[in-house]
């Protein structure tokens, strides 16, 4: 029933899409050789403010972007987004990775490396800059833009939770 009414009220649901932002390839010595084994980071959103990121890891790389993309639906986030950008700047944090990310005017664009911008693309932010600091490793990126866009509140949600409003 709430989901027909969401759909009249033309709040449809919009399909995941998933890219590959990384595939890590390990290599064990073995008798005969080298055995390789994948991993692959994998981003998933709808790119409508909700957004996720999996790891998965197997023999052959298809099975193991599968198993990224199924990790990355089991952990799905929904992001506060304001129009086209985030409401405010904000500091993703994530072991020795620091990522900056500021809102920016309509028609700046993603500003930002592979890693941070499969993330922000898919979560729906259209314009913003990024500055990263530390360890510019892919996981740690995807793990410290992922922690910078849930630290993001909207004005409402600041106003209700100090119970004052806000002039801005």
């Amino acid at each position: 029933m709430q989901i027909e009414a969401g759909i009249l009220a033309g709040q449809e649901e919009k399909p995941l899409e998933d890219t590959v932002v990384k595939v890590f390839r390990c290599a064990k010595v073995v008798k005969g050789g080298r055995r390789f084994s994948f991993g692959v980071l994998v981003v998933v959103g709808d790119r409508s403010g909700t957004v996720g990121i999996g790891y998965g890891k197997a023999n052959e790389v298809p099975l193991a972007v599968e198993k990224g993309i199924k990790d990355a639906k089991k952990s799905l986030q929904k992001i506060a987004l304001v129009g086209r950008t985030i409401p405010h700047r904000t500091i993703g944090k994530y072991s020795a990775t620091r990522i900056v990310m500021v809102p920016a005017s309509p028609g700046t664009g993603v500003i930002a490396g592979s890693s941070a911008r499969a993330v922000l693309e898919y979560a729906g932010v259209q314009d913003v800059l990024t500055k990263i600091y530390g360890s510019t490793s892919a996981r740690n990126v995807v793990k410290a833009t992922m922690d910078g866009l849930l630290k993001l509140r909207r004005k409402e949600q600041v106003e209700s939770l100090r119970g004052v409003a806000i002039s801005s």
